[in-house]
């Protein structure tokens, strides 16, 4: 049997500081509610098209403050079960978006998968993928997964670009593999294994990430 590790870590929020170059990434709190919530507001049109339709009984955490603190607490709950890790991200004290791992699966599986958005504001100064390679780092060397996938609608070039500057493998496409806006959209999937990661581990520190503390 392998080593890798078939449970999970117990993190609490201070103990999650995750950092590139530029950036750094935290577990978001209540306190995060009046930046997150001028942010979502702002881009809505922009991001909505990219997620899945909010139930309608559900409230909006970006209009109600209760909401985004039962999400907080949710994440928390996720964090601790060892079953997802949600990030914000911060450029300087601004927030900036989010990087989330989610469904990470242990036993023979070992696997997460990787969701992001940014501020249109600060779009296209590849701080996602600064982000994305500091989540791929946290993966693998602290959790010590195995492989983490990306998936994409197609046409969303913007967040393909992402993949395309990291140079992360391309599997091919899910026919209708998630609800988006109130579609069943086909995404482009693409994966980074541990093998993948150790390979090119120098690489992508060098070009993103600040030193391992």
């Amino acid at each position: 049997m392998s080593d890798r590790g078939y449970g999970h870590p117990s993190m609490s929020n201070a103990a999650i500081r995750l950092y590139g170059r530029r950036l750094m990434l935290r577990p978001l709190t209540p306190s995060d509610w009046p930046q997150w919530t001028e942010v979502r507001q702002r881009n809505e049109q922009w991001l909505t098209q990219w997620e899945p339709l909010r139930p309608a009984n559900l409230l909006d955490p970006t209009r109600d403050r209760e909401a985004y603190m039962s999400r907080c607490s949710a994440r928390d709950r996720d964090r601790q079960m060892g079953v997802a890790y949600g990030f914000g991200v911060f450029v300087g004290n601004d927030f900036a978006g989010e990087i989330n791992l989610n469904s990470v699966a242990r036993g023979a599986l070992q696997s997460g998968t990787v969701g992001y958005w940014i501020d249109r504001e600060k779009a296209g100064n590849r701080y996602i993928a600064e982000g994305v390679v500091a989540v791929c780092r946290f993966s693998f060397e602290q959790l010590r997964l195995h492989r983490l996938e990306i998936c994409i609608v197609p046409r969303n070039t913007n967040s393909r670009r992402v993949m395309e500057v990291l140079r992360f493998r391309e599997e091919g496409v899910a026919l209708r593999f998630l609800e988006i806006n109130g579609a069943w959209e086909d995404h482009v999937r693409y994966a980074i294994t541990a093998e993948e990661w150790t390979e090119r581990r120098d690489e992508l520190g060098d070009a993103w990430l600040a030193a391992a503390t």
